[in-house]
């Protein structure tokens, strides 16, 4: 596997090796050591979620507050995707830039969103199969997101806008410059 940092270096894109033949082939998605090595810390991934979206459909950019704070690790099971992840740590030296990686099932990348960085992604493919860890469990209280379309954040998702198709909830998120301090780059929101 090679773990490969972004512009911003917490994010990390991993190409795993595939090994094919006529038969088909195979892949090793997730290796708990090298993962640790590569991230620098401990992540323990407490659940797997699978998601299938047609063209257009844009999920995000979502995350969730602490204590309940996710990271994940994200990969495309069939289709393609844009994904994107946003730091919104603040007093990062990155803090309000994004990653944006194409990640495909033939391409086979994933991409891992630390804790303190909001997430979505928009199927470019007729339709997509969504696959992602995450090492902290799913809580109401602490799910909040951000405009996709937030001119600050200057993401081009590809598609035109008449082709996105958005839940309400997420056409209804707030612009980053009213975000606030969700997160703050001095603190490790991985200590336990």
């Amino acid at each position: 596997m090679k773990f490969i940092p972004q512009s911003i270096p917490d994010v990390l894109i991993v190409e795993p090796v595939v090994h094919g033949d006529d038969r088909g082939y195979f892949v090793e998605t997730f290796r708990q050591d090298l993962f640790e090595k590569a991230v620098g810390h401990a992540v323990k991934f407490v659940q797997d979620n699978e998601s299938k979206s047609s063209k257009g459909v844009l999920r995000g950019l979502h995350f969730q507050l602490a204590p309940h704070a996710q990271s994940k690790l994200v990969r495309v099971i069939q289709g393609s995707v844009l994904d994107v992840a946003v730091d919104i740590r603040r007093g990062s030296d990155t803090y309000g830039e994004h990653v944006a990686v194409e990640l495909t099932a033939d391409n086979k990348k994933q991409m891992f969103v630390p804790r303190g960085f909001a997430h979505g992604f928009i199927v470019l493919s007729e339709s997509a199969t969504f696959a992602y860890k995450v090492d902290n469990y799913y809580s109401p209280e602490c799910d909040r997101g951000l405009a996709f379309n937030d001119s600050q954040l200057n993401i081009n998702w590809q598609l035109p806008n008449d082709q996105l198709q958005l839940s309400a909830k997420d056409t209804q998120q707030p612009a980053f410059a009213e975000l606030g301090a969700c997160f703050d780059a001095s603190i490790n929101y991985y200590a336990e």
